[in-house]
């Protein structure tokens, strides 16, 4: 899925523009497009309408009552409204589906309110979001919403579905749904969700056209995060929505921090031990043909002593990138500590391991990196080990042993144990 990153910013202030600019690119990788009249937005437009949102002023000199604004949602792109002041036309027009919100020009912060709203739909286009109503105008009402937002969105008639797309789409972050469905309503939906998914993993939006607190209460105690009465404000929908979508997407960051590698972005050694003796418990009482392997990148203090801790870095990265590409979705690749790296991976035939490692060693050796015109020799010395042994602890010294003996053995080659 291409994203859109072009933001339109309509102002005719050059210091709104620069303080604009400065603030939204130091937290996205966005591309900021300046007009300063209804005139030059009508070009660009013609041009190239194509933008993840827009930023107007309401009042610019050739079109000083809010003009711009119909202008830029006739190419059917959000907007977020620039404004001195709040008054009662700024509430109409924020009555209009496509304006996602308002920002007073006060002082500096709120540019920086403006700066974040705009990182946020940067990244809600990576964020799924489901929809769950038996009424198919309300459902595609509110996943035209969701889409002025840039969610990406799914669609359900009822909770039965619903379970069945959250299957299909296990990464999904928020459901919204209504309370009264035929075959499986909210109430048990969000049960049903609750047991595979903590609030915090996957946020629950309830709707109902019931204006009744112990409704609110008992959605809220089963398991949704928040609660709105239909028919609700758009303006208060865009809100709500952001704010349980934001809230998942920090805990999400939490979560990476906490289990990957900060320079390579694989699995860190934490996290290698709790995914791994799940793997390797699921083996034993399964009888599943698993392979560990400990990798160490050669000579890598020469690396290091004669390129630059850069290079060093920039070696590492790539080969856990290539262990990433070599193996499959399910399997674990982790920065051990330094230059080593251990996989674990499930084989079909534990006669494949041997194959499996020495593609991923000749992947490594192939790996192309030069500085200042000169190709780095990089290769790795790689031990395995198919034998689970008496612990996954156990697994992991057989593998370092063998890794050793590589080592030993003239380097840049497999030893299987």
């Amino acid at each position: 899925m291409n994203h859109i990153n072009r933001v339109l910013v309509v102002d005719d202030s050059v210091s709104i523009q620069n303080l604009i600019s400065a603030h939204v690119q130091s937290i996205s990788d966005i591309e900021i497009v300046f007009a300063s009249s209804y005139a030059e937005t009508e070009t660009l437009l013609e041009k190239s309408p194509t933008f993840l949102c827009a930023v107007l002023d309401l009042t610019l000199p050739d079109a000083p009552n809010g003009e711009i604004v119909d202008l830029v949602q006739k190419q059917e792109i959000p907007v977020l409204i620039l404004t001195g002041s709040i008054d009662s036309a700024i509430k109409q027009t924020m009555d209009v589906s496509l304006v996602i919100d308002y920002i007073v020009k006060r002082n500096p912060n709120d540019i920086k309110y403006l700066a974040t709203a705009v990182n946020n739909i940067y990244n809600n286009q990576h964020v799924k979001v489901l929809v769950v109503d038996d009424s198919i105008s309300l459902r595609s009402y509110v996943v035209g919403l969701l889409k002025n937002l840039r969610y990406t969105t799914y669609e359900a008639c009822d909770g039965v579905e619903a379970l069945n797309v959250i299957k299909e789409h296990d990464d999904i972050s928020l459901v919204i749904t209504d309370y009264n469905m035929p075959n499986m309503d909210g109430l048990r939906l969000i049960e049903e969700i609750r047991k595979s998914y903590r609030r915090e993993e996957m946020a629950v939006l309830g709707l109902s056209s019931q204006d009744d607190n112990e409704l609110t209460v008992k959605l809220l105690k089963t398991g949704a995060n928040d609660y709105m009465t239909k028919p609700f404000i758009v303006s208060e929908f865009y809100c709500r929505v952001q704010q349980n979508a934001t809230m998942i997407g920090y805990v999400k960051k939490m979560n990476e921090v906490a289990t990957r590698d900060y320079l390579t972005g694989v699995r860190n050694r934490r996290s290698l031990y709790e995914l791994g003796e799940v793997m390797y418990a699921n083996a034993k009482r399964d009888s599943v043909n698993l392979a560990l392997a400990m990798i160490d990148a050669d000579k890598f203090k020469n690396i290091n002593d004669t390129y630059g801790h850069d290079t060093g870095d920039e070696v590492l990265s790539r080969i856990a990138k290539t262990l990433d590409d070599q193996l499959r979705g399910g399997d674990i690749v982790a920065r051990f500590g330094g230059e080593e790296f251990v996989c674990i991976t499930v084989l079909k035939n534990i006669e494949d391991a041997a194959l499996v490692f020495e593609r991923i060693r000749e992947a490594i050796e192939n790996i192309d990196i030069e500085f200042e015109g000169e190709k780095i020799t990089i290769s790795a010395s790689i031990g395995v080990t198919t034998n689970l042994s008496s612990s996954f602890g156990e697994m992991i010294t057989l593998a370092d042993g063998a890794m050793f003996e590589a080592k030993e053995s003239g380097r840049n080659r497999v030893v299987l144990v």
